[in-house]
């Protein structure tokens, strides 16, 4: 039985992998300080393969016996989360990084860091290729988790070349599905909510800036097919099916049958213009493409928010 460890086991990303790994056949070490993360999202893993340890990665990770494969997922991941919390945001892409690939080595794991789409800032190539080095400003607001993430892709690079340590890295594009907490921030859990409340949708700017949005399950597997393959270098994971954030609203507001009216506010500081994955690598070398397309995604994704909304 491999034996598998993810920090930011409890996030929302993390969860679902540990979900994906325990069908596979792992047994699963979930690590989280609950920053962001909740066990609300774990409950349902309680079994004998799946054990969950309260713990800050950028302290020293300890854990008895073998692990054959480390999964680095620990971090804020949405704007609202990294600009209340950059310090934490900084720490963990950077001091958490090297604790977690300190524990790969000493285990001999192959590592997987969950790098992010961030990595090329207010992109000026687009759709955005792996051998597009960004344009990010290191100083803005959103810097503390953009050069966080590019931090972790450069140690983790050196600790492949240098250690000859068998590392993984994915950049992960805009992604959805349930346990996404309410008004994080991010597009998709701050308009459903709305939606279904029937509350004005808040768009930032103009509503032209554009996204790609990738269904949870589909992402997970991306993982997996990345760690079983040979390649080294980042691969771009997420949904190329770009479309405007004013389309986002417009198809959540339809899906949901809701009367929500659409709210202009200011485009906050250094927020990407266009955000598009261009996947040939991973079509290539993993053979992945997204197969759940949006409809089918929210149609998921909204009872889980349903749900949240009726529970308060």
């Amino acid at each position: 039985m491999p034996r598998s460890l993810v920090t930011g086991g409890a996030g929302f990303l993390g969860s679902h992998l540990c979900e994906f790994l325990l069908n596979k056949g792992h047994e699963v070490i979930a690590i989280d300080s609950l920053l962001t993360g909740t066990v609300a999202n774990i409950e349902h893993l309680q079994c004998e393969q799946f054990k969950f340890i309260k713990h800050d990665v950028t302290e020293y990770i300890y854990c008895a016996g073998p692990i054959d494969y480390v999964f680095h997922f620990a971090s804020p991941a949405s704007p609202k989360d990294y600009l209340e919390l950059p310090i934490q945001t900084l720490k963990v892409g950077s001091m958490g990084t090297h604790k977690a690939l300190g524990l790969a080595k000493e285990k001999k794991a192959t590592f997987l860091l969950a790098s992010t789409s961030e990595v090329y800032g207010d992109p000026q190539v687009h759709p955005q290729r792996e051998d597009y080095w960004g344009h990010v400003n290191p100083v803005g607001p959103r810097g503390v988790y953009d050069e966080a993430k590019r931090f972790a892709e450069a140690i983790t690079m050196a600790y492949h070349r240098f250690h000859g340590l068998n590392t993984k890295i994915v950049r992960i594009f805009n992604t959805y599905g349930p346990r996404m907490r309410p008004n994080d921030g991010r597009a998709i859990p701050s308009f459903v909510p709305q939606a279904l409340r029937n509350e004005p949708i808040t768009v930032f700017g103009d509503g032209s800036q554009t996204r790609s949005f990738c269904y949870v399950d589909d992402l997970v597997d991306g993982f997996y097919r990345l760690l079983m393959s040979d390649f080294h270098e980042p691969v771009n994971i997420g949904n190329p099916r770009e479309m405007t954030i004013r389309e986002l609203a417009d198809t959540i507001v339809r899906t949901t049958g809701s009367k929500s009216t659409i709210d202009y506010e200011p485009l906050p500081e250094d927020d990407p213009k266009v955000r598009q994955p261009d996947i040939s690598k991973a079509r290539e070398i993993l053979g992945w493409e997204p197969k759940i397309g949006l409809e089918e995604g929210l149609s998921r994704t909204i009872p889980w928010f349903r749900q949240r909304i009726a529970e308060k």
